[in-house]
């Protein structure tokens, strides 16, 4: 049985929509975190480790930012990021958490879903485009698939962006002014705010259904992108990275022989590059 923890579970009306970053301390934290994400997909890479990143939230609250910000730092070889719409007809006639076990990270990669199998129980229920009875479901489906996955040794990092419908009006209005963010806009995204009580609603029960032990939801408050963003990437820091050992990789003696032969380099480099023995 899945575990459920209450101080885990969060609620949108506790959130703080006041958090704010300065630009000089965004930055700072952004190098550091970026940094700490290369040095964690290249341990996952020698390790065998993988990690699926959940990203969730209101329209124009801040997911596709936090993607860029978190996709600059890592090798494109080894992370992917999944944009998860309306499922085809292939997938209508099938088990929905279908498409997502098919895009799940190999061993040593990282996995990013922009939305998710959370669809199921937020858009899907919201829209009366599942029976109540399949959405209702759903929770312990999706619990139960969490759990398979971290069983199976993938870390699995979920996280809310959470604004306010007056900053999300905003944030629309500056789509609509700005032409290199146009693109982004949909007749959905102002269609949505009719339904703002009934997602805030399953919101709320989302979190309480299926923010569990082994796979808690993070909610994070996004009126201010920075401190979004740094919020964000820490959760996922923190996720991926426990337990990690995230020193460099020692190299094998047969490439060391070769770079003896190539290069002068110290005894101490030499020592570090090949590990230690004793």
């Amino acid at each position: 049985m899945t575990k459920h923890v209450s101080e885990r579970v969060p609620k949108l009306k506790n959130a703080d929509m006041n958090l704010r970053l300065d630009k000089e301390t965004y930055e700072k934290k952004l190098a550091e975190l970026q940094r700490k994400l290369a040095q964690i997909q290249q341990a996952y890479l020698f390790s065998g480790q993988s990690g699926v990143i959940v990203l969730e939230g209101w329209d124009a609250a801040g997911k596709g930012g936090t993607i860029r910000r978190i996709s600059a730092a890592l090798d494109p070889r080894s992370f992917k990021v999944w944009p998860i719409g309306a499922p085809r007809r292939y997938y209508l006639a099938r088990h929905h958490l279908l498409r997502f076990m098919e895009r799940l990270p190999p061993s040593g990669a990282i996995t990013a879903f922009d939305r998710s199998w959370y669809g199921r129980v937020l858009v899907e229920r919201v829209e009366e485009l599942t029976p109540r009875q399949r959405w209702q479901a759903a929770y312990r489906e999706i619990n139960d698939f969490e759990r398979m996955l971290v069983d199976d040794g993938t870390r699995v990092v979920k996280l809310f962006f959470h604004i306010t419908p007056e900053e999300q009006l905003a944030r629309l209005e500056e789509r609509v002014k700005n032409p290199l963010k146009r693109w982004k806009l949909s007749y959905e995204d102002f269609r949505n705010r009719s339904h703002w009580d009934e997602y805030s609603e399953a919101i709320d029960e989302m979190f309480d259904k299926t923010s569990t032990a082994v796979a808690p939801w993070h909610l994070i408050p996004a009126n201010n992108k920075k401190y979004a963003r740094i919020a964000a990437m820490k959760e996922i820091v923190g996720c991926f990275g426990k337990g990690v050992d995230l020193d460099p990789p020692t190299l094998d003696e047969s490439v060391l022989a070769e770079a003896r032969k190539h290069f002068n380099l110290k005894p101490d480099l030499l020592e570090s590059l090949a590990g230690r023995t004793e």
